[in-house]
Order: structure tokens, then C-alpha cells, then sequence
């Protein structure tokens, strides 16, 4: 791969793994918020707009920075499994991809707010907490990025 491809990739690997820690920034104020109102139709609404982020901003998002992190890892000479750092990247977004998969329901939450009920505490707070983890790792691999250290695989 030529410098300005790969340097392509780069900037288009950097914006889109920042777009998606501020998704998800926005994911978790709105569901803590939805946590901790009184006003069921605020939480409803609130957890009615989840899906809309995560199909316009979420789900496209992570995968391009995946397909952009392996694009990279690939061609360049830090190497996808050379290095600790590139391979944890890269099982720590596929980690943020498995818990909004698996572990993050705003539907479900959506449709546990209609007719005004209250939905557990304890799911709600759930729910906070995948997205919390998906904050961490995503703020983890960012950390990685920055430092890299040097420590090769075997």
C-alpha cells in the first residue's frame, strides 16, 4: 500500500474510532437519563431515539474502523498479530461490537417503557453498564494507539 492510501485509511481509521467513542458517549448520557428520570415518556423517547444512533452511527462506525484496523494492520509494518498492542485493539473493538450486540437492547427497553411502566431497575442499570464497557475499551485501545508498546508476539 502507498503512503497516501495508507495515510487515507489512517485518517479515515482515526475519524470514524472518534465518531464511534462519541456515539457512544451519546448512548450512554441517554440511556443514564433514561435511568434516572421519573417522566416514563421521557425515558421512552429517550430509548425509542437508541436505535436510530446505533443504526446510523454505531453499527457503521465500528465496523469501518474494524475494516480500516485491519486494513492497516495488514499493510504496514506493525503487523496484525505482531505486536500486543494492534492485536489488543483489535479483540477490544471486536469486544465493543459483541456487547452492543448482545448486551445492549434499547428496543427491548423501549418496549418495557410503553404504557408508561417502569422497566427493573436492575435492566436499566444494565444497560448503562454495556455501554460503560463499551466506553472503556474503546477509551483502552485509544490509550494503546497513543503509547503502543513495543512488546512483540511470539
Amino acid at each position: 500500500m502507498g503512503p497516501r492510501i495508507r495515510k487515507t485509511v489512517l485518517v479515515i481509521h482515526i475519524v470514524v474510532s472518534v465518531a464511534l467513542v462519541g456515539e457512544v458517549w451519546g448512548l450512554v448520557a441517554l440511556n443514564t437519563a433514561a435511568t434516572l428520570t421519573k417522566d416514563l415518556e421521557l425515558a421512552h423517547a429517550a430509548y425509542r431515539l437508541m436505535p436510530t444512533l446505533v443504526f446510523a452511527g454505531g453499527i457503521p462506525l465500528s465496523l469501518t474502523a474494524l475494516a480500516t484496523g485491519i486494513t492497516l494492520g495488514l499493510a504496514s509494518h506493525w503487523g496484525l498479530f505482531r505486536y500486543y498492542w494492534v492485536a489488543i485493539k483489535l479483540v477490544l473493538l471486536v469486544a465493543v461490537i459483541c456487547v452492543g450486540m448482545f448486551l445492549f437492547d434499547p428496543e427491548g427497553m423501549a418496549a418495557a417503557t410503553a404504557g408508561a411502566a417502569q422497566p427493573a431497575p436492575a435492566r436499566q442499570w444494565g444497560q448503562v453498564a454495556a455501554l460503560s464497557t463499551q466506553i472503556a475499551m474503546l477509551l483502552t485501545a485509544t490509550a494503546l494507539s497513543v503509547f503502543k508498546p513495543r512488546r512483540k508476539l511470539r
